[in-house]
């Protein structure tokens, strides 16, 4: 408790909305309801000093789980569902969305300071169901106004707004209704947005920072088997698995989303895979910092990424914060740009749902149908190459026809609702609670220089363009074609850290030891609450309750039983 009042987290799942309110206070949630027990050990897993309730949110008493202690904050984030767009045509559940009215009832038995309440933007149109469980259009929204009524009649003031995580720093563009509610007589404070597009008049004029865009939580290290090779090949040279051939409306949706965020692209994502170090930007229109033996600097529009790869065979790159790899006079370090591919949500046959890893992601949900799209283009030296860089005091040396530094494009892919693509620069659209459905997409470049030069691609992808000299991609005047295209589904700690989970989350195991399933894992990020949020929105109205900093989470070393690590 802090100063003496409770914090309640109803509807608690993985723990969004818990880890938000820890963000803003210092201190775990005191009760947290769940029916999930999965969830709850998750949940307890990351905050062990909870106590959990694995229970329906009607069977506990709240009038008994309090003991008399005043609430300060009741959290309610009911199941979404069955209001959400995403649901469809399909039949609806009168039960599921009757259980926001769980709110009122805390609000009528122990009378929190104040109540928030999280959902889909479509929880305003709650009303009746007729008898085939569909909504009746003509009294949509009428259930919502006697729920915000009743809390009027409780001595709440009530007020709801949209809010964007984008806005309050997570690489998500996910945008979800929330309502406050407070009894106490003090005004109810909309947190203003920290952050705003890189090109907007905020931004530019420094009153708002940048949105944070998705390449920051990507692990540019993995590797992302070609789009061409077999099941077996990708299984024989990574050691991993990946699903091949690649259905039809995927291969589209790839070649569209590159169209757009590669090929078009006047300023496509671009990154030395092998940078180590701080991620300092450097604005690609500015003089590159020169290349050192360390190779320790790279060109990003606008952020420098944590990668180091090499375009040699069989080799996955590594990550910038481990010593960088011998570089030998073939200097096969690689530049990357990345961008993001949408696997659905097509509004029209061409569209391109796409980004760039620059801007946070979409709303991500449950269902992970995102990729990362990247091309790798190559240049060569002959014999006059000095070597394998220069002293950093030095300015970049001239970018000749015989230039030996290989590039990277990347984007992202989303593999439902016919998306064709994000630019990783953006923020990660909607996660929702579904496995593989993002996906990262690479394509691999070299210098072109005119018919026959590198590999043929025109063959297996057509549906591009018709051009001669197909892929044709200009970056500082030099001209590469594609010779490769790979693409990898995203790892679920990429997707909590765009929903703006702290990379201490544990993710993978509960509290136990059990590990959970990638699609658990996917499934739990897609439904939870993203933490940015209810921390801004707690500072906001509860600023009194905000009296330390959050601890990271601590865990068991595998290798040293008992010995303990911050996660």
């Amino acid at each position: 408790m802090i100063h003496g009042e409770l914090i309640v987290d109803n509807f608690a799942g993985g723990g969004g909305a818990s880890t938000g309110i820890e963000m803003a206070t210092g201190y775990s949630v005191d009760i947290a309801i769940n029916h999930d027990p999965e969830a709850i050990k998750m949940h307890k897993a990351n905050h062990p000093n909870t106590k959990h309730y694995c229970e329906n949110v009607w069977t506990v008493d709240p009038v008994k789980a309090c003991k008399g202690h005043p609430v300060g904050l009741a959290w309610f984030s009911p199941d979404c569902k069955h209001f959400s767009k995403a649901k469809g045509g399909k039949p609806k559940d009168k039960n599921i969305r009757g259980l926001a009215w769980v709110a009122c009832r805390w609000a009528g038995l122990v009378r929190p300071r104040v109540i928030m309440l999280e959902n889909v933007e479509e929880f305003k149109t709650w009303g009746p169901l007729n008898r085939k469980h569909h909504p009746i259009k003509s009294k949509q929204g009428k259930t919502f106004e006697k729920f915000v009524q009743q809390l009027t009649d409780l001595g709440y003031e009530v007020q709801f707004k949209e809010l964007v995580a984008a806005d309050y720093g997570a690489p998500t563009m996910r945008k979800r209704f929330f309502m406050v509610a407070r009894c106490d007589g003090k005004p109810i404070v909309w947190p203003e947005p920290t952050h705003a597009p890189a090109e907007s008049e905020e931004v530019k004029a420094g009153l708002k920072k940048p949105y944070v865009g998705a390449y920051t939580q990507l692990d540019f290290s993995l590797p992302c088997p070609s789009i061409f090779d077999t099941s077996e090949e990708i299984k024989e040279k990574y050691g991993i698995r990946a699903v091949r051939p690649l259905a039809q409306k995927t291969m589209d949706r790839i070649a569209r989303g590159f169209i757009k965020f590669v090929l078009n692209n006047p300023k496509p994502f671009i990154i030395q895979c092998n940078h180590g170090g701080e991620r300092r930007p450097n604005d690609i229109r500015e003089p590159m910092p020169t290349i050192t033996g360390k190779h320790g600097y790279g060109i990003v529009e606008p952020t420098l990424a944590p990668y180091m790869g090499t375009n040699t065979t069989n080799h996955p790159g590594g990550n910038c914060k481990d010593p960088i790899h011998t570089i030998t006079t073939g200097n096969q370090q690689c530049l990357i740009s990345p961008t993001l591919i949408q696997y659905h949500s097509e509004t029209s046959k061409d569209g391109v749902r796409g980004q760039t890893i620059e801007d946070p992601f979409m709303a991500v949900d449950s269902s992970n149908r995102y990729g990362l799209v990247t091309s790798f283009l190559h240049k060569y030296y002959d014999g006059g190459y000095k070597g394998a860089g220069e002293t950093v005091e030095n300015p970049l040396p001239t970018v000749t026809a015989w230039d030996h530094s290989s590039i990277v494009t990347a984007n992202l892919i989303q593999m439902n609702n016919h998306c064709d693509g994000k630019d990783i620069r953006q923020p990660l659209p909607t996660i929702t609670a579904g496995d593989g459905h993002f996906g990262e997409v690479r394509a691999f470049l070299i210098k072109y220089y005119g018919q026959g030069t590198g590999q043929d691609i025109k063959d297996p992808l057509d549906t591009v363009t018709a051009q001669d000299r197909f892929g044709l991609v200009t970056i500082n005047g030099t001209d590469y074609q594609i010779v490769d295209i790979g693409l990898r589904m995203l790892e679920p700690r990429e997707l909590y850290g765009c929903q703006g989970f702290p990379d201490d989350y544990i993710i993978d195991h509960d509290y136990t030891g059990k590990t959970y399933p990638r699609s658990e894992q996917v499934r739990r990020c897609g439904n939870a609450v993203c933490p940015p949020i209810p921390a801004a929105l707690v500072k906001a109205n509860l600023s009194e309750l905000c009296v330390a900093e959050r601890m990271p989470n601590m865990q068991i070393e595998a290798e040293q039983t008992g010995q303990l690590r911050f996660a």
